[in-house]
């Protein structure tokens, strides 16, 4: 192995540093947990109720909710599923993806019911379940700037405008 390839390695970051050091406080964190346990929930009730019908697409939908329940419960709190094995493999892996990665699924799989039958049923029962993945999606767009940093900014602009200005006015004149 070569010093710039030991180099590398030691600069690249780890996944595991990464996904602690995703910008999301605490509060936030257990925020976005909850969401998805009671997102889970609604839609583990609401896919159950969809299911009650002779409507095939219903029936589709029905157990497509039910299927993303059981995947926020293994995602975001897989102490509820103590009986499956690969539950904190699951868990684990989950927690090192980006949040706008989790955004991004819990959003598409949260529309897909939608979009095979529009319900009430599958609107509110998915409601929550896309809400979990709007949170992580938010926290994806990272923590809003300081005003002093703001102000920095916009007065360095405004004296590099007033600079060319005057540059270009005095070209002019000569």
């Amino acid at each position: 192995m070569s010093s710039q390839d030991e180099q590398f390695q030691a600069a690249a970051p780890e996944p595991e540093a990464s996904s602690a050091e995703d910008g999301m406080t605490w509060w936030y964190r257990w925020l976005c947990r909850i969401a998805g346990v009671l997102g889970g929930l609604s839609c583990a009730f609401a896919g159950l109720w969809n299911c009650v019908t002779i409507n095939p697409l219903n029936i589709a939908a029905g157990v497509w909710m039910m299927l993303n329940a059981f995947v926020l419960f293994l995602c975001e709190a897989p102490f509820c599923c103590q009986f499956i094995e690969f539950a904190n493999a699951v868990s684990a892996k989950a927690d090192k993806l980006r949040p706008w990665q989790k955004a991004a699924f819990y959003c598409g799989m949260a529309v897909f019911p939608v979009v095979l039958s529009l319900t009430l049923t599958t609107l509110f029962g998915n409601a929550i379940a896309f809400a979990t993945g709007v949170l992580y999606g938010l926290s994806a767009l990272g923590k809003k700037g300081d005003a002093i940093s703001y102000a920095r900014i916009h007065q360095q602009q405004k004296q590099m405008d007033e600079e060319k200005l005057t540059g270009t006015l005095e070209g002019q004149s000569l």
